[in-house]
Formats: structure tokens, C-alpha cells, sequence
């Protein structure tokens, strides 16, 4: 049986809407590499009583808890205070916690505060876990059957210390319990397809009894398929990882048209891969998505190599005099419209020395949208320009927030670009 953990947030910033938490993103992927499965994860504020009844319920139906935040050098950081009371290990000023402390400060010019000192208070019999980034000691101790560590909140330092003192030790103890499982994972990253339709198309495709789950996590950016298989039982990891390579096969045989990755890589990065390939020059155009496109591709290193340019045209003014759009189109058809889009696309690319033009206009709201035209809509244009390469005009119609339009605007322009890549890049580069 495979050991079960939980993760802690710590904090009442992750209640109240100032904060999010992203260490158990990290944590769950490096608990289950280390083949232990999470099973629940808990955000607690920052009142002492709440952190121990939180510890108390996760040491009760798991082998694992981590705890993130609250062991910083401020009052409302009482997360060494509720392990110590929790488990009734005394806090105790610990040595080599103060000396790493004092190392690294020092390298910074400083030297320890009143304030600061208190993070070296670390329930007895606890090991110190050295911050490699950071000044605030971690620390992992065992009590009644389960594994205790406490990290960081800075998502940085938490992530150094759990690979380089957590991780490896978690390994080493369930190897000796001959309790390590495996848990292998695959990830196929979709657009255009909504999650209630990926449902349906994906309904039975994991046979009962593999072991495997099927898991659908939606986002503006499209919706994440996930294929896990659990548990030292499991059909995987009886006969390998064949057999969950072969239930990706059915999946992309269901759904291939609407994946462009698999893993962690995201649509830039892709686009990227395919510009370079084709060895095209890129310009592009953005009106409501206000240069989102732009700071995406320029995210992936070397994307100099295939991004000429980006003209962020908002107002009419703009398309008219950087992209050459003509104002009687503009008052025909609307600065939203099929043909505004595609007049960008062509005048962008003429503007510039790329192959490719992509371009997108839209209404990302709250406001601006009526009965013909509303919230939501977008047209994408993309102009290339070599013969036997069509232009290209798509019309949608997003909802959700501004921010969230926005987003879908940007990866459904990048997703018409890879189509289009895919199709022709061959040709282009031959």
C-alpha cells in the first residue's frame, strides 16, 4: 500500500483573497515521485488553535504531512508554535539552525534581528532542515506514526528544501518500509474542445481494473487530460509503463485533432518549435488582447530567432496608422469585424520582414458589447505571404471575465497559428 500524504497551506492571506497557493502544485508532483500519493490538501489561517486541530486531522489519516508558511520572523507566524504544542515537543533554540541563519544573512551584509531569532526556536527532537535560498530554518520530525515537515511559505525557498533535504529522505524511508509504489503520470494539454465534450469523448476509453484514472482540469487555457496510475497494484506498474503509453494512444486516437502538447510544454513554446522548424518570421497584431500574445512568446528563450515584431493597436488611430487598415473599413465594418482582422494580419506582416502575419480584435469587457456584437467576441486573422498558403479568419465567441477572455483570445490565436504550422510548415521549410 502506498503511503498517503497531505499538504498544509499556512496562512490567512491564502483565505482572504491576497494570495494563492502554488506550493502544493510542486509538492504534489515531488511527493508523488517519490512514490507517495496526496491525498488531501488543507489552507489554514494564521490562528495557532486552527493550525493544530488542522495538524492533528491530517496526522490521523496520513503518513505524510507538510506544512508550508507560517514560519517566518512575524507574530502571526505560529507554525513552530502549533507543531510544538500539537505533538508536545518543546521548542528549543537550536544551534545549527541559528548558524545557518547567521551564514547566510551574512553573505546578504546582515546579521540576525531579535525578530529573526525566534525561526531557530524548533520543537525537540526535530531535525533542522537547512534553507539553501532563504534565512528561515524547515524542520522534519516523526510523532505517533507520521512524518512531520515543515517548509517555507516563499515558494522559492520551499521548493529548494524539499528537493534537496526532503524528497530524498521520504524515498529512502518508504524504500526501507517496502512501501514505495509508483505513480506514473501523463498529461495531454487540449484546446477548443470544451471539458463536457472531452467527457463524453473519453468515456471508457480506461478500461475498470487498470488502475489508472482519468482526470479533466479546465482552465481558460484549455483543459488539462491526465492519465495517473496509482498504488503498488495497479496494472502499470505490474507490467510498466506500456500500458499507460498505450491508454495515451487511445486517448489521442479519441481526441488527437484538439491536443497540441504533452507534459508541461504550453502553446508558445510549441509555436516557437514549429516557427523555428519552418524557419518563418512572425509579426503580430493585437488589439484586445493588448500585447498578451507578445509577452507569451517572449516568455520562451530564443524567441528572437522567430518574433519580429508586436504593434499593440488598440484604438482605430492606431490600426489605421501603424497597420495601414483604412478608415472607410473601419466605419463599414466595425474595428470588431472579420475584415478589420484580416486588413491587420496583411498590414502587419507587409510592415515587417516576417512571412506570417496573426492578428486579433475583439470585445474582452465588461462593457463595450451590444445585441450584434457582444462581450466575447473575437476574430483572429493570420496572412501569409506565399502562394499556396491561405490566409486564414476565425470568428469566436468567449465567455468568462475580461481577464479570462483575454487569455482564450491569446491561445486561440496561437492555436490557429500551430494549425496552420503544422499544415504548411513543412512546405515552407522544404
Amino acid at each position: 500500500m502506498m503511503q498517503r500524504a497531505e499538504i498544509i497551506a499556512v496562512g490567512s492571506e491564502l483565505l482572504l483573497g491576497g494570495r494563492v497557493d502554488t506550493n502544493s502544485l510542486f509538492l504534489t508532483e515531488g511527493l508523488a515521485s517519490a512514490g507517495i500519493e496526496v491525498r488531501f490538501k488543507s489552507v489554514v489561517g494564521d490562528e495557532e488553535a486552527d493550525i493544530i486541530n488542522a495538524i492533528r486531522t491530517a496526522s490521523g489519516r496520513a503518513e505524510v504531512v507538510v506544512l508550508t508558511g507560517g514560519l517566518g520572523p512575524t507574530l502571526d507566524d505560529r507554525t513552530r508554535q502549533a507543531v510544538a504544542h500539537a505533538t508536545g515537543r518543546p521548542l528549543r533554540r537550536r544551534a545549527e539552525a541559528f548558524e545557518g541563519m547567521r551564514r547566510r544573512l551574512a553573505v546578504w551584509g546582515r546579521t540576525p534581528t531579535a525578530a529573526q531569532l525566534r525561526q531557530i526556536l524548533i520543537p525537540s527532537g526535530a531535525e533542522v532542515l537547512a534553507n539553501p535560498v532563504g534565512s528561515a530554518p524547515g524542520f522534519c520530525l516523526k510523532w505517533k506514526g507520521c512524518v512531520l515537515v515543515a517548509l517555507p511559505g516563499v515558494p522559492s525557498e520551499a521548493k529548494q528544501m524539499f528537493a534537496v533535504a526532503v524528497a530524498p529522505r521520504l524515498t529512502r524511508e518508504a524504500a526501507a518500509q517496502g512501501r514505495q509504489g509508483r505513480i506514473e503520470r501523463r498529461v495531454l494539454q487540449t484546446f477548443g474542445l470544451p471539458e463536457s465534450d472531452l467527457d463524453l469523448q473519453l468515456r471508457g476509453v480506461i478500461p475498470a481494473g487498470s488502475g489508472v484514472r482519468l482526470g479533466l482540469l479546465a482552465s481558460p487555457l484549455g483543459v488539462l487530460v491526465s492519465l495517473t496510475a496509482c498504488g503498488s497494484g495497479s496494472e502499470v506498474n505490474k507490467k510498466g509503463d506500456g500500458v499507460l503509453d498505450r491508454l495515451v494512444k487511445g486517448v489521442r486516437k479519441r481526441i488527437g485533432a484538439y491536443i497540441y502538447a504533452e507534459g508541461d510544454e504550453t502553446m508558445e513554446e510549441v509555436v516557437g518549435r514549429h516557427l523555428v522548424s519552418s524557419r518563418l518570421m512572425l509579426a503580430v497584431a493585437e488589439s484586445c488582447t493588448g500585447g498578451l500574445i507578445g509577452h507569451r512568446l517572449t516568455q520562451v528563450p530564443g524567441s528572437s530567432t522567430y518574433l519580429d515584431r508586436v504593434a499593440v493597436c488598440y484604438s482605430d488611430q492606431a490600426k489605421i496608422e501603424l497597420l495601414g487598415v483604412t478608415t472607410h473599413l473601419i466605419r463599414r465594418n466595425g474595428a470588431v469585424s472579420a475584415e478589420v482582422a484580416a486588413a491587420m494580419a496583411r498590414g502587419i506582416r507587409l510592415r515587417s520582414r516576417a512571412g506570417v502575419g496573426l492578428s486579433v480584435t475583439g470585445i474582452a469587457g465588461p462593457g463595450g458589447g451590444t445585441a450584434q456584437k457582444p462581450v466575447g467576441l473575437v476574430y483572429i486573422g493570420l496572412n501569409a505571404g506565399r502562394s499556396g498558403q491561405p490566409s486564414l479568419i476565425r470568428e469566436f465567441r468567449f465567455h468568462g471575465d475580461r481577464h479570462s477572455i483575454k487569455l482564450r483570445a491569446s491561445q486561440a490565436a496561437l492555436e490557429l497559428l500551430r494549425q496552420w504550422l503544422v499544415r504548411y510548415g513543412p512546405r515552407i521549410r522544404s
